[in-house]
């Protein structure tokens, strides 16, 4: 069942527009490019929202389809002319061997317990094919700590003191009332990843910062709006990807597995 605050957040309707232009959302592009198997290949969207990726890969010859917990998700994905379900990452309504990749983009920060990711996980494991690729978006442990500092939080006692327990914990919650706040999330450490996807059954192949330290660059919108700027913003992201002492600092680690 999907948490109240987390429904609450996601009716707003927010994900029409939040990754517009923004840096997640182009190096996200970059990977899937790089890492999904060429098109017309079937994908598996679970938590994909309105349909800002199953659009996008769609409109590249790959067959997409959308399983998301909310209803105006599904709504909205299906008027962008994306097959989309309601469903659960952890119950998926899909065939065995069905898909020749699942994208995990947004369930694994919203499941709190570990069993639950790994649960997640172990579905994606069952519907791709032998072989397939596994892709999942996680948010680093300290993204917290420098979206404060970045984005004026630091006066906010409330704000503080919910990033100070998710540092200690991982886990962020009531905090939807608040102007710049979230909802319920788990926040990983990047050392948590492996031993998740092997609980699963899946074969880590690597784990990726996707916007690395460029994501707290206080003029990365100007500079993301200026195609010399983007493409140096792009290239430097790109370099430094795998960097294990970049994951602890990008905002969100991709995971990428197969079966």
């Amino acid at each position: 069942m999907l948490d109240g605050d987390i429904r609450a957040y996601y009716d707003r309707g927010g994900e029409r527009t939040r990754l517009d232009g923004s840096l997640e959302l182009l190096r996200t592009r970059v990977l899937l490019e790089r890492l999904l198997p060429p098109a017309p290949a079937s994908v598996l969207d679970v938590g994909g929202a309105f349909g800002v990726y199953a659009t996008w890969l769609a409109e590249r010859g790959y067959d997409v389809k959308v399983v998301d917990p909310v209803p105006l998700h599904v709504e909205s994905a299906r008027a962008n002319g994306i097959v989309a379900v309601e469903g659960d990452a952890r119950s998926l309504p899909e065939g065995d061997e069905s898909r020749h990749a699942v994208l995990l983009f947004g369930p694994l920060y919203h499941l709190l317990d570990r069993a639950d990711r790994v649960r997640a996980y172990a579905e994606a494991r069952r519907v791709v094919r032998p072989g397939g690729v596994v892709l999942g978006a996680t948010i680093s442990r300290w993204a917290p700590c420098y979206e404060v500092l970045l984005n004026g939080m630091a006066g906010s006692p409330e704000f503080v003191a919910a990033m100070r327990r998710s540092l200690d914990t991982g886990i962020r919650r009531d905090t939807l009332h608040l102007g710049d706040g979230f909802t319920t999330v788990y926040f990983h450490r990047p050392d948590e990843l492996p031993g998740e996807v092997a609980d699963a059954g899946l074969r880590l192949d690597d784990l990726y910062a996707v916007e690395g330290m460029a994501q707290w660059m206080p003029d990365l919108a100007t500079c993301l709006s200026d195609p010399d700027g983007r493409a140096l913003v792009l290239e430097l992201a790109a370099r430094t990807e795998r960097e294990p002492s970049t994951l602890g600092a990008t905002a969100h680690v991709l995971v990428a597995a197969h079966r």
